[in-house]
């Protein structure tokens, strides 16, 4: 985890369902990067019909734009993740493990009626911050 970013689960509330945390407080003068929602298309324009080929090239795609403002996975602090409804969650579950690891930022998940390709299963925004 990145220092001075800290991620709580405090007593009162339920234990995280997944790998997320309840709270993650940024302290004053961190840098925010918000990231657009990324969706499975590869560099070359291509989509998987695969969830999971989809979810991972998500998460890839994030990591290439953290990468691009010199920060890492570590610093993303806010997921949200919109799956198409009739999906395997866990399968997004399973690429988000890969690429984040033991990482667990506030995250929130929703399953939607479509997105607006038919081809697109999934999409992932999130915020990070620099220290």
């Amino acid at each position: 985890m990145t220092a001075d970013i800290e991620y709580f689960n405090p007593a009162g509330v339920h234990a995280p369902t997944g790998p997320y945390s309840h709270v993650v407080r940024v302290p004053p003068g961190a840098e925010l990067v918000f990231l657009s929602g990324q969706f499975g298309i590869r560099a070359d324009g291509t989509v998987s019909e695969s969830l999971y080929e989809q979810a991972d090239q998500t998460f890839k795609n994030i990591l290439t734009l953290l990468h691009s403002q010199g920060m890492n996975a570590t610093q993303i602090i806010k997921l949200t993740t919109y799956i198409v409804a009739g999906h395997d969650s866990r399968e997004v579950r399973r690429a988000r493990l890969k690429h984040l690891g033991a990482h667990v930022p506030a995250s929130t998940a929703v399953f939607v009626a479509r997105l607006v390709s038919p081809d697109w299963l999934v999409v992932v925004d999130a915020i990070a911050a620099k220290t």
